[in-house]
């Protein structure tokens, strides 16, 4: 009797014991639901309104909270300058490691911070990425007027054909100066535009042939163009052919050396795959980061976002949390030979 006794006292203090840790506990069962039940969680876009990054993280925020336990309500904000550099460092420095502020930079910042340029105040390794909507091709989409209507028209220019670029450090520059650099195409990089628009609107306007950047941005912003034959996409930049350019040749099978496709990796490809970086602050608690990993990815595959993508002519091709984390790490084991020349091709 007195041995039955102690068993139904033990069992009865271990109940105790478990009830009173969960009472306690900073993280109870229904923790990760009462953090974020109530509260509302910023989205800052490095780029102004209206555009590529904006048009994408509006339509993600529309659908994201759902998948958040505690549905919290969802802002966007948008923090432009210098290719989304003002953001992320605004991400690094200031922004509290809470769970509620994610930011949407440019990919092109990793690269720019293992090449040591200016304006540098966050180190990307220590970024919590959430992960990417899509992972980007480049195109260079010529004027049909500019007589350059395919790649062979392209080799056989008697004179160098004129492509639009933006400023260093930004994607549309990068992939212009690599293909510059690394091709035996007669080319000539007009640099300095303040972006694609601008681009395009030269284009049109006879001052350059076309430019390279984002197909993803081109297909939308250049549509009644492409439809009407005005515009055409000469040569794409991606691993393999993107569904909607079947037949347009891929720049990297225009490459001779080992050298030249380590380059044209790093600061084509790869950065292509990072465009639309979804990143939360350093420091930011494990169970956060892995919260809003899923919600991210079940975003990704929810009718009705995908419904509203497909409407807008939003490609998706989403990358995870971790497979962007592992992409960034590979960043900074770049061989010093081919970074101090990407350097010197990218200035």
């Amino acid at each position: 009797m007195y041995q039955e006794f102690n068993r139904v006292r033990t069992f009865i203090l271990c109940l105790l014991t478990l009830y009173l840790f969960m009472a306690s506990s900073p993280h109870p069962v229904n923790g990760q639901e009462d953090y974020y039940k109530g509260k509302t969680l910023r989205m800052i876009v490095g780029f102004s309104a209206g555009g590529g990054f904006d048009t994408y993280t509006r339509a993600i925020a529309r659908h994201f909270g759902k998948h958040i336990p505690g549905n919290p309500n969802i802002i966007v904000e948008n923090m432009s300058g210098a290719s989304s550099l003002i953001a992320a460092n605004y991400l690094y420095r200031i922004a509290k490691p809470d769970g509620l502020s994610i930011a949407n930079i440019h990919g092109n910042q990793i690269l720019n911070q293992v090449l040591g340029r200016p304006g540098i105040e966050f180190d990307a390794r220590k970024f919590e990425w959430i992960g990417v909507p899509v992972r980007s091709p480049g195109a260079c989409a010529l004027t049909a007027a500019s007589g350059i209507t395919d790649l062979e028209r392209w080799k056989a220019s008697k004179t160098p054909v004129k492509l639009g670029a933006t400023a260093p450090g930004d994607g549309a520059y990068n992939m212009t100066a690599v293909l510059k650099a690394l091709l035996d195409l007669p080319m000539q990089m007009v640099s300095g535009y303040k972006g694609t628009t601008e681009i395009r609107l030269a284009a049109e306007g006879g001052e350059i042939s076309g430019g390279c950047w984002q197909w993803d941005s081109i297909k939308v912003t250049w549509r009644k163009a492409l439809d009407a034959g005005a515009v055409k996409v000469v040569l794409q930049m991606f691993p393999k052919p993107h569904p909607d350019l079947p037949k347009v040749p891929l720049a990297h099978t225009l490459l001779k050396t080992p050298e030249q496709r380590a380059i044209y990796q790093a600061a084509v490809d790869d950065a292509n795959v990072l465009t639309r970086l979804y990143v939360l602050p350093p420091g930011t608690p494990r169970e956060r980061v892995e919260q809003l990993r899923k919600a991210f990815m079940s975003t990704m595959s929810d009718p009705n976002f995908l419904a509203e993508a497909e409407k807008a002519k939003l490609d998706l091709d989403p990358m995870s949390g971790e497979e962007v984390e592992t992409l960034t790490k590979n960043y900074f084991q770049l061989d010093r030979k081919i970074l101090a020349k990407l350097d010197q091709i990218l200035k």
